[in-house]
């Protein structure tokens, strides 16, 4: 306790009301009030037979050796081998009886280890029921700040009902179950399977109050002793017991074709569903006015949003100016259209002069939507990134058993012959899709990551770092670096109707999940692996106190630098009217000192413009159904606009 005042360190005990629960908001209050203590829960934990943990050490052994698109980069980068360690449990079962297998728990901590030795998110063991769909929480949350001569652990959040002296947003942790709080992260970062040392850590901060139980055992302690300096200067210690509860509601993800073309973090959405749950429940309220025809309603400050899960919209006055902000919280969304429109719709709304995207904790969703977002913030032609199946045998027969995956055959077949270990690299964007809509917003953007930015938000990330939209502005060294689609287990059951199929459906609401194909980056980086690597910023910024305290201040007030450092540029077409065959335009540019006019994409004028406004007359303009301009900047394409005539 070095830090204490000169006070005397006291004991908080159990918090002033240990069932504060019930003053929780009202729209999850009955939800909350059914959580139970970690020992009450685990009293009905336990109930797989021997044959269905071999069952799942058998389906286990399929995704990793046949499936698993990373397994060499991992057998290479982490010096390990998970096929031969399921193996090995799977002869240890073999020597087993109902009367002599150890405790499920056992068996569920080594089904997880042989997971989390590939450091790979989208690549995990779910644990069956009771765990399945479960929470384990402490009432509070934890973040780091690193303004100081060393890191310092800050609580943040506190859950509405619950108080303990002091303790409240700006207590600082001091310990950790006796354990000095920076040595108690270290250990439990060791626990989780980030692809790098950034993403293990971020990931063991957060765990230390919110877990997602159906990818990890729950906690080994049933409470913990918080050693914290309070916010009245005093030292104390408090008891906290965990909590176990079902998460709240499910993210609606995409179907039919897009449901396959999903890079997510399916943990991180659980974490993040709980937080709403814990934290800001009107978002749910939100959702639920949604979902009931009502109109969108907002928090103070913030522009209403039709997806109030999915953004959070504001204007954000800086030192610099006022911008916009803009959070996208996740890409799992059942529709990427409707997600790039509302998108637009809300960006419209915002300052012009400068846009905030902030994509921190996002832990991916639908590629396409993500891939599709990135045009509408560039003048740029969008180019997908690329993905690769490792070639097995199994593989390319499911390749083979649907149509939506022919394009990826001929290189698996050839690969008999070449021995290449990976299919050909092809999109899962369509490249029409990626540039349907076009540029939306002609400001300069600042992009906002962290290492919890995983999966679709990573490939977002490095499509705007790749193809030079603006500064990618990190708050930790790397993105949480998932370069992979992931397909669960039952996918493969559900879409592959291959003749003697080795899957088989799993028991007590167990679950798989494998990243089936890898991602590669394009433009400068082309064929640089996400996977492991992320997505290093541009410009690095060090959470200080303030950020965490009050409204990420300064992480926000180092983005408006950035944004008002850059031109603001402008292109619209004022006017169209056809005459003698020609098309003529009234254009309003800013920063732009010439535009290039193509009608139905063929190149029809290219002329010097001023800022303010231009007349361009267009020849040949009798059957045109489309124009478009694109700007340019010292002989660099700055800006575009698409209108249909």
């Amino acid at each position: 306790m070095g830090r204490a005042t000169a006070e005397t360190a006291e004991t908080a005990g159990t918090p002033d009301d240990p069932d504060y629960l019930k003053h929780s908001a009202e729209v999850v209050r009955d939800h909350l009030a059914a959580a139970t203590e970690l020992d009450t829960f685990l009293e009905d934990a336990g109930t797989l037979t021997l044959e269905q943990r071999t069952l799942l050490v058998d389906q286990a052994l399929v995704l990793l050796e046949q499936n698993y698109v990373h397994l060499p980069l991992k057998i290479a980068m982490h010096a390990v081998n998970p096929v031969q360690r399921l193996r090995l449990i799977r002869r240890q079962l073999e020597q087993q009886t109902p009367a002599t297998m150890p405790p499920e728990w056992i068996f569920h901590s080594e089904m997880s280890k042989v997971f989390n030795s590939v450091r790979d998110l989208h690549t995990n063991y779910q644990l069956p029921a009771p765990f399945a769909k479960k929470i384990a929480f402490l009432p509070f949350l934890v973040e780091e700040t690193t303004d100081g001569p060393e890191p310092r652990f800050l609580v943040t959040l506190v859950m509405q009902g619950f108080s303990a002296p002091g303790f409240e947003p700006g207590a600082e942790i001091t310990h950790w179950s006796g354990v000095p709080i920076g040595q108690a992260v270290e250990l439990n970062a060791g626990r989780f399977a980030g692809g790098n040392v950034a993403a293990r850590r971020s990931r063991g901060i957060e765990s230390l109050t919110v877990r997602s139980l159906s990818a990890h055992l729950p906690p080994f302690e049933e409470w913990v002793t918080v050693s914290y300096l309070g916010t009245d200067g005093v030292q104390r210690e408090l008891r906290v017991f965990w909590k176990i509860v079902d998460v709240f509601g499910e993210q609606a993800g995409p179907d039919g074709e897009e449901a396959l073309v999903l890079g997510v973090d399916y943990e991180s959405e659980e974490i993040s569903r709980a937080k709403v749950m814990l934290y800001v429940p009107h978002v749910i309220e939100q959702q639920q006015a949604v979902a009931a025809g009502e109109s969108p309603r907002s928090a103070a400050g913030e522009i209403a949003s039709t997806m109030p899960e999915v953004f959070t919209a504001r204007s954000v006055e800086t030192p610099s100016g006022n911008f916009g902000h803009i959070r996208i919280h996740t890409f799992m969304v059942p529709d990427s259209r409707a997600f790039v429109d509302e998108f637009v719709r809300l960006i419209g709304t915002l300052p012009q002069n400068g846009l905030i995207v902030d994509v921190r904790d996002n832990g991916g969703g639908s590629v396409w939507a993500a891939e599709r977002t990135l045009q509408t913030l560039t003048a740029r032609h969008i180019t997908p990134e690329s993905f690769q199946f490792i070639n097995t045998p199994l593989n390319l027969r499911i390749c083979r058993s649907s149509g939506q995956l022919d394009p990826w055959v001929p290189s698996m077949e050839q690969a008999v012959e070449t021995g290449a270990t990976f299919s050909a690299a092809l999109p899962l964007t369509p490249e029409d899709l990626a540039n349907e809509k076009g540029q939306q917003y002609f400001g300069p953007v600042v992009l906002v990551t962290n290492a919890r930015c995983y999966s679709a938000t990573d490939m977002f990330a490095a499509g705007f770092q790749d193809h030079r939209i603006g500064t990618v502005l990190g708050t930790d060294d790397n993105t949480g670096a998932g370069g992979a689609n992931v397909w669960e287990q039952g996918d493969f059951l559900a879409d592959f109707p291959l003749a003697s199929s080795p899957y088989r459906p799993l028991p007590n609401g167990a679950g798989m999940r494998v990243s089936i194909r890898r991602s590669l980056r394009v433009g400068d980086r082309s064929g640089t692996p996400l996977e492991d690597l992320g997505v290093v910023p541009d410009v690095r910024h060090r959470m200080t106190r303030r950020d965490l305290l009050e409204g990420n201040a300064d992480l926000l007030a180092r983005a408006g630098e950035l944004l008002a450092a850059q031109p603001v540029r402008e292109l619209n077409i004022a006017n169209v009217a056809r005459a003698d065959g020609a098309l003529r335009l009234r254009l309003t540019t800013a920063n732009i000192d010439r535009v290039d006019v193509y009608l139905d994409r063929r190149p029809g004028a290219s002329v010097d413009v001023p800022d303010g406004q231009a007349d361009v007359t267009v020849p040949g303009a009798t059957a045109a159904r489309s124009v478009q301009v694109e700007g340019y900047a010292v002989g660099e394409l700055v800006a575009s606009r698409t209108m249909p005539l």
